[in-house]
């Protein structure tokens, strides 16, 4: 289903394993004193998921970088979509930047129709970080691996339920395309925010659901939540006792999961440099790697050319998957 060499580049630069040079110009000042004021940084979601961690925890550092307040503005809705398109519409000036994950290229090749264009209305300003998403269960579940799931699932249609952050995010695709590839019917519950979702999981209001490793990982170590599965490719360094969904039975899953920061398009070169610049400082810090470590992403930068074309080739990607699939989000 997905061409071995597009996956293997894709997880490379989302495992980010790269180590290529940015360009001498990130690493410069811009001439004209960017940033003069403060920086909008819109989160697309509520509080409590992977985006919104994460810019958290980059704000604080950027602002020290920059000598300017950086300020988080949690934006919910549409599943990421409104806060994300707010993003686009905000004055190209180098003051508004947004932090999203790899549901910016899902969406629109899964043929969603979006306010926005990802390629045309956003400039790539850096990938800073991957966290794989776990299949996780609810306890009372008497599934212990992914084999046992789908046969529970078949044997009960539609009865079984998944929670995810909202329609069309990552979490919905993983369960979606598991849906598709192992031939079983869990019925989506969208939630608005990682937050709510993982509640009612814990709760037991729902069975199961694709979630971050760092939205779960202490719920799952304190045994309310149960770890079956990985949605990558390969299994995570984080918890690599948790196998991979590919490896349990469903050959050829790999979804994984990536957040960017992007800019509206026309967003000036000076100000996309010295922000990828700083960035790069900060994630590749061995302070910010701990914290992100220990909070279940894994760091790492890829600057604006390289993450053009991923955005690029993972679009294309998912294109490929939901003609395969049949999968189509509206």
């Amino acid at each position: 289903m997905t061409n071995p060499t597009r996956r293997a580049h894709l997880q490379a630069l989302a495992a980010l394993a790269s180590t290529a040079a940015l360009p001498e110009a990130l690493a410069q000042t811009a001439a004209s004193g960017y940033p003069t004021r403060e920086i909008r940084f819109i989160v697309p979601f509520p509080p409590g998921g992977g985006n919104d961690i994460l810019a958290r925890m980059l704000g604080p550092r950027m602002a020290d970088a920059l000598g300017k307040p950086v300020v988080i503005d949690n934006r919910p809705g549409a599943g990421g979509n409104l806060g994300t398109d707010q993003a686009a519409r905000a004055p190209a000036d180098g003051y508004t930047i947004v932090i999203a994950s790899n549901q910016v290229t899902i969406n629109p090749g899964l043929g969603q129709k979006l306010p926005f264009d990802i390629e045309r209305n956003f400039a790539p300003i850096a990938l800073v970080a991957s966290v794989p998403m776990l299949l996780v269960v609810h306890p009372s579940l008497p599934v212990a691996n992914v084999g046992e799931l789908i046969a529970l699932a078949r044997s009960q249609p539609s009865k079984l339920n998944h929670a995810t952050p909202g329609n069309g995010t990552p979490q919905h695709l993983a369960f979606e395309l598991l849906n598709k590839m192992a031939r079983i019917d869990v019925t989506h519950v969208p939630y608005k925010g990682t937050g709510p979702a993982v509640a009612d999981l814990l709760g037991g209001q729902v069975q199961a659901a694709f979630a971050t490793l760092a939205s779960v990982a202490q719920h799952v170590r304190a045994g309310k939540l149960r770890a079956i599965a990985v949605a990558p490719a390969t299994r995570s360094p984080l918890m690599p006792e948790v196998p991979t969904v590919a490896e349990s039975g469903v050959p050829g899953y790999d979804v994984p999961l990536w957040y960017s920061i992007l800019a509206p398009t026309g967003t000036p070169a000076e100000a996309i440099n010295r922000l990828a610049g700083e960035l790069k400082r900060i994630v590749e810090s061995s302070e910010t790697r701990e914290r992100m470590t220990s909070q279940g992403f894994q760091p790492g930068f890829v600057g604006p050319a390289e993450l053009q074309t991923l955005i690029r080739d993972d679009v294309r990607r998912w294109q490929a998957i939901g003609r395969d699939t049949g999968i189509r989000i509206e």
